[in-house]
């Protein structure tokens, strides 16, 4: 028999607030039962299920794991936007004057993630 991965996890200081920050980025939902002060919320998002649990233990080092999103209904360049308009840092600009490349940025909590072209820059 195999597992499957039931969540990807993340620590971070405030559950509730940064499965917020998930929901929105990714047009997900948040569990049913997560409230504003719950050591532990659960996104389900299209593709993902995310789980957020509060730890005592700050942010110091890169992530060893990190997400790679790929926009579906806007470019690249709008989604960067767009998360930067939900809170989110530009930590680095892969982006080539080509076209190609990807944006790394950081969630409000400093987790860095990237994001990628959209299938249809890809196909292009």
């Amino acid at each position: 028999m195999t597992s499957l991965i039931r969540h990807v996890t993340v620590d971070c200081s405030d559950a509730y607030r940064l499965a917020q920050f998930w929901v929105a980025a990714l047009g997900g939902t948040l569990a049913e039962d997560d409230f504003p002060g719950d050591p532990e919320a659960s996104v389900t998002a299209p593709g993902a299920s995310l789980l957020f649990v509060t730890s005592p233990d700050a942010k110091t080092v890169k992530n060893r794991v990190h997400f790679d999103l790929q926009p579906q209904d806007r470019t690249r360049d709008e989604e960067v936007a767009h998360l930067l308009g939900l809170g989110a840092t530009l930590v680095a600009d892969h982006r080539r004057p080509d076209g190609t490349g990807w944006a790394t940025l950081a969630d409000p909590e400093g987790n860095e993630f990237c994001v990628e072209r959209s299938a249809a820059e890809r196909a292009g």
